[in-house]
């Protein structure tokens, strides 16, 4: 809890704000009230500031999230003061400051309290701007709050509340579109998206994240700029899309993103997904199943928003346009579209800068994803379960996720059936590591128990010898140790022949 002095300071500048905002619900003023009681660290800096002569306001994502409800640690600020002059004002103050972001105006700091630790970042009063070739944004220096706010990119993010105790600064009618959950721009879109494209992004991002709906104008300024999107790094635009797809609700960006066209430049293969109309409905609409699947997966997560699955529910079927064949007897067919969809995801993923291991794993579960299709009607052996097993490793449960979101079938017989047939084998899984060590299939013999054996050296003849010996390990389940040796003796002695 916050000493009496912390709670005394930051009293006056809570009731005074609650005071400068009569047409707030009794909900948001207490919202407003529990940032700044929560926050006697906000009240501290802002003494510090005005004592050396500048102004300070918590401003944009935190004023919006108090009055949401959703507040979290994680303060912003601006302030008049430069960010040399920053740097000196918290120094002596936080706890750890850091200053990777100040050739763009921003210090980042970490406040200890008895309450918690806060993550400060306080940026100078600034504008920035894209040049037409650039993919960097250039910074200029602001002088008043009003000239910041109307480079912010929504007007709900354009609100300040300038410390200690100076009131609520809302030039934009930010409050008003909070409360009809409206994403408009404080400058006009066209300014504000050509200042810097990756705002028409974060619209996405904000609809998916706060369930709010981008206005009319906004829309249309994000379909008419979509391209320029291409400017943005693709860092940038990884980071971006990854806040998107692990909010709460990731298809109501994504078909944002789709309708106004900027997927066509940062995720093609996800419009791709609309194949032209079917007449006779020979295949389902794999854009909507598609994301009926992420929703699926997403239901099935149980230690909160899992990026390696939603990408992998997102792009499970994207080989599918590719593969797509008109058969002789009226069907419609996808063969091997998990292969053709895993090389897609890879080429993707690489694009868009993501690491090397988030880029195996999500392919992997793109490749594995029909894999449970071949287990029927439940006469898996156990040779096939093993496999099953190893090859999906560690991704084991993600692939069960993935498997069981696949099925978007309403007919509910049918879901039905799928569904028990995956517990079935789920259960065959079970029994099998009960008996066996199926999480680490590996042979009786390691490569220097076969090199020993055989007066081997090291070489491709080590491999193969091991990779025998695995497949009589996937085949059979577990060997005795002579049993193995026996085993080996004979397929050696059969290779020697071969030669």
């Amino acid at each position: 809890m916050p000493n009496a002095n912390e709670s005394n300071a930051a009293r006056p500048a809570a009731d005074a704000l609650a005071g400068a905002l009569p047409g707030l619900s009794e909900a948001q003023t207490r919202g407003l009230q529990e940032l700044l009681r929560v926050s006697p660290v906000a009240d501290e800096i802002a003494r510090r500031f005005q004592e050396a002569g500048f102004r300070l306001a918590l401003v944009g994502g935190s004023v919006r999230d108090a009055l949401l409800g959703r507040l979290g640690n994680d303060l912003d600020f601006t302030t008049d003061a430069r960010p040399g002059q920053v740097l000196k004002l918290v120094k002596g103050w936080a706890d750890a400051v850091w200053d990777v972001g100040i050739a763009f105006g921003t210090v980042g700091a970490r406040k200890d309290t008895p309450t918690g630790s806060f993550l400060i970042e306080i940026t100078t009063y600034r504008s920035e701007a894209y040049d037409r070739t650039s993919r960097k944004p250039e910074v200029t220096y602001g002088d008043t709050i009003e000239q910041d706010l109307v480079r912010r990119d929504f007007t709900v993010n354009a609100m300040a509340v300038d410390l200690p105790g100076r009131g609520f600064v809302d030039p934009h009618h930010g409050l008003e579109d909070l409360e009809a959950r409206l994403l408009r721009t404080p400058a006009t879109p066209e300014e504000s998206f050509s200042d810097d494209p990756l705002r028409m992004m974060r619209a996405a991002r904000f609809a998916a994240q706060l369930n709010f709906t981008p206005a009319p104008e906004v829309v249309a300024a994000m379909t008419a700029m979509a391209e320029r999107i291409t400017i943005v790094s693709a860092e940038r635009v990884q980071a971006e899309l990854n806040k998107l797809l692990l909010a709460e609700h990731p298809v109501l960006g994504l078909r944002l993103l789709v309708d106004t066209g900027l997927a066509d430049h940062v995720l093609p293969e996800l419009p791709a997904l609309k194949l032209e109309e079917d007449e006779h409905h020979r295949h389902k609409d794999v854009y909507e199943h598609s994301l009926t699947v992420l929703e699926q997966a997403i239901a099935l997560e149980q230690d909160g928003p899992d990026l390696t699955l939603r990408l992998a529910a997102l792009l499970h079927d994207i080989g599918k346009p590719r593969t797509r064949r008109f058969e002789s007897d009226g069907r419609v067919s996808f063969h091997h579209h998990e292969m053709v969809g895993a090389k897609l995801t890879r080429k993707r993923m690489r694009e868009l800068k993501y690491s090397k291991e988030l880029i195996d794993d999500v392919s992997r579960l793109v490749e594995l994803h029909l894999r449970f299709h071949g287990y029927g009607g439940g006469e898996w052996t156990d040779s096939a379960v093993r496999r099953y097993v190893a090859d999906a490793g560690p991704l084991l449960e993600r692939l069960h996720k993935l498997t069981r979101s696949d099925c978007t079938t309403r007919n509910r017989k049918k879901a039905a059936t799928l569904s028990r047939t995956y517990d079935g084998l789920e259960e065959r899984i079970a029994q099998l590591k009960e008996q066996e060590e199926l999480d680490a299939i590996r042979p009786a013999l390691d490569g220097n128990q076969i090199m020993e054996l055989l007066g081997l050296r090291p070489g491709p003849a080590v491999g193969k010898a091991y990779k025998h010996l695995l497949e009589l390990r996937m085949e059979h389940g577990p060997m005795e140790h002579e049993a193995a040796v026996t085993a080996l003796k004979q397929w050696w002695a059969q290779e020697q022949q071969g030669h």
